[in-house]
């Protein structure tokens, strides 16, 4: 099989960052993770929770995730100008244009708000995010 590396992109205080690499760890424990923050608080906390791996600002981003086969994070990775300005539009941009399967956390602090049925927490929601990162390395893309 395949050696799966994912980027672990996440901004402010990097706690969302920090709860995906954890639990990557916990039930991958030899994927590589690369955690990829909009500032070295958000590097150093995903580093802390296991990455393998951390670079920091926006052409540590841009050079990194064309790198890797999934990307995560909260969706407002792909909006230019989220997390109070942090995730730059070349950011969002690179992040959006990359040919890794991206796996996101729906997260309504920059205005999105996915449609989907019921209420879910962001703890629930990394969860199933381990259940599609399980999917992709067993091959079962859908």
């Amino acid at each position: 099989m395949k050696e799966i590396s994912i980027a672990v992109v996440d901004g402010q205080g990097g706690g969302i960052g920090a709860n995906i690499v954890e639990k990557l760890k916990t039930q991958f424990p030899d994927i590589n993770i690369i955690a990829l923050g909009t500032n070295s608080i958000a590097t150093g906390k995903m580093l802390k929770a296991g990455a393998n791996q951390g670079a920091t600002g926006e052409n540590a981003v841009i050079y990194n995730v064309n790198k890797v086969d999934i990307i995560m994070g909260v969706v407002a990775i792909l909006m230019p100008n989220a997390m109070l300005g942090e995730l730059s539009p070349r950011m969002a941009e690179a992040i959006g244009s990359s040919n890794a399967r991206k796996i996101l956390i729906p997260l309504e602090k920059c205005n999105i708000r996915v449609a989907m049925p019921g209420d879910y927490n962001v703890g629930q929601c990394v969860d199933y995010s381990m259940e599609l990162v399980k999917n992709q390395i067993m091959g079962n893309n859908s």
